[in-house]
């Protein structure tokens, strides 16, 4: 109890801090405007004020959200997750507060794929939604609809509908859903490349299920990695920090600039507690907006890769390298078979730009090329034993090839059919997670040895609780896979597959 009334005190003194703050920057600028209209009568926004030696001081009028807000709080949208209500749960380990935010409310495993009884479903989670075209598709995150049963979606007017899944994407935290109606409020994506440090936003979403909430804050930085995705295979993290006030809830809402441009979607925070204190992070828009467009057309992401290991130039580095400062981003290797190779890349060259934009670090390198489609071609500018080097690579797949990758492909490939592991199973095996071979054709997993009752636990030393988890796996191996797991006997066993057609 102690303990609570501190944290209310503290919140209440920096409360009573920013607003102390706030009523003296306004007397300040109510003391300049005025004194500036005694000799003007007008006062423009960004208008040159009186010198000072070399430095001219400006007068800046007021921004105004208002119009951002009203167009943002009828396009971002309740979404409400609801399971199936069972006898049995497992919990993952997510009790910490902020992995809770990340990840959304603890998961229970599924024993089985029921049939949706409506009587007997209960709401496990919620988060946010963004309406993106009039006819229903809602960008979210993933973490926010994962294992979800059903998808309720409440709009502003608190109508309800009930949403359709149209894909996923682990490796960005993005979803995105589809509702059956038109005539629908919605956002268009903005440029979030052309968004700056210092610039004013918005964060519209749900937090703690308080509906059609605005905060304001700065973009505090870009291309910011927080080790989100550390578990991820290829995981891309090139965040937009901002200190606009995000607390659970929000995930999956907007990010929405000055002038009412979905810039973002709100994802995680950076917290002991669970709660906001002080920065929040979204997926760029670009980012956003081509998983999207790639979930619509293809029904899955496609990963254009540029074939190489990279790393932030350090002084060890630079020294290392004998580079005149720490600008760009370290070739640290480059993969046999890739892109970067095949057009003339080596060990040790220095990436300073990609099209013509300059890129100074890891996250910031990844988000240009995680805008890309295998296929498209980027130009790079290099430095190599100090001299400039300049070239055009075209990005390929996870298959070394430039041609769309389809998971429905993989499953040919792989010739297996799989089931969630019964929690008997899981206690009596002392597993934390797993998928069940239920069936087994002619194809990659038979031809390696693996026999039908095999639960895999891990596929490429990555945990795998769900037939999504390994498809999206599959479809990022590169080269082949290393299965790990147990037979319902106790028996531990390990593969290794090629996955060569």
């Amino acid at each position: 109890m102690i303990m609570e009334i501190r944290k209310y005190a503290l919140a209440v003194v920096a409360s009573m801090g920013c607003t102390a703050f706030g009523a003296y920057l306004y007397s300040r600028y109510v003391a300049t405007t005025s004194s500036q209209n005694q000799s003007t009568n007008v006062v423009a926004p960004f208008e040159q004020g009186p010198s000072y030696g070399h430095f001219a001081a400006a007068t800046y009028a007021p921004t105004d959200f208002t119009e951002a807000a009203e167009q943002s709080v009828n396009a971002v949208v309740h979404v409400m997750i609801k399971k199936q209500q069972r006898s049995h749960s497992y919990n993952y380990g997510y009790d910490d507060p902020l992995m809770q935010f990340f990840f959304g409310p603890r998961q229970q495993q599924r024993m089985q794929t029921p049939n949706i009884d409506e009587d007997n479903m209960a709401v496990v989670g919620s988060g946010s939604g963004v309406i993106i075209s009039e006819d229903g598709y809602i960008v979210t995150n993933n973490h926010v609809i994962e294992s979800a049963d059903k998808i309720e979606v409440v709009l502003n007017d608190r109508t309800t509908y009930d949403a359709t899944l149209v894909g996923t994407d682990p490796t960005t935290d993005i979803a995105l859903l589809k509702l059956d109606a038109t005539g629908l409020s919605y956002l268009t994506f903005g440029n979030s490349d052309a968004m700056k440090v210092g610039e004013w936003v918005l964060a519209v979403g749900n937090p703690f299920n308080l509906t059609s909430t605005v905060t304001a804050g700065i973009i505090s930085a870009k291309s910011r990695s927080i080790g989100m995705s550390a578990s991820q295979n290829m995981g891309i993290e090139s965040f937009i920090q901002t200190d606009a006030a995000v607390n659970p809830g929000n995930s999956g809402g907007a990010l929405v600039s000055t002038r009412g441009e979905l810039i973002g979607i709100n994802t995680a925070i950076a917290s002991t507690t669970g709660s906001y204190s002080g920065y929040s992070f979204a997926v760029p828009s670009n980012i956003a907006q081509k998983v999207v467009q790639d979930l619509k057309q293809y029904g899955e992401v496609q990963r254009a890769l540029l074939g190489v290991q990279i790393a932030n130039v350090t002084p060890e580095i630079q020294k290392k390298y004998n580079l005149k400062s720490t600008k760009g981003v370290l070739v640290a290797s480059v993969s046999d078979g890739g892109a970067a190779k095949e057009a003339g890349l080596e060990e040790g060259d220095v990436i300073m730009s990609i099209d013509g934009e300059e890129v100074n670090t890891v996250p910031a390198l990844q988000e240009k090329v995680g805008c890309k489609r295998p296929g498209e071609s980027v130009k790079l500018d290099v430095i190599r034993d100090g001299e400039s080097k300049h070239f055009v690579v075209t990005l390929r797949n996870v298959r070394g090839t430039t041609g769309v990758v389809n998971l429905a492909n993989n499953d040919k490939l792989l010739g297996a059919s799989f089931d969630a592991v019964d929690q008997k199973d899981m206690q009596r095996l002392r597993i934390r997670n797993g998928i069940k071979v239920t069936k087994l054709d002619a194809g990659k997993l038979k031809e390696s040895g693996v026999r039908e009752g095999f639960i895999i636990v891990k596929a490429n030393r990555m945990p795998v609780s769900s037939a999504k988890d390994f498809e999206q796996i599959v479809a990022t191996a590169s080269e082949g896979l290393f299965l790990s797991g147990i037979y319902p006997n106790g028996k531990t066993a390990y593969y290794a597959i090629d996955l060569e057609e």
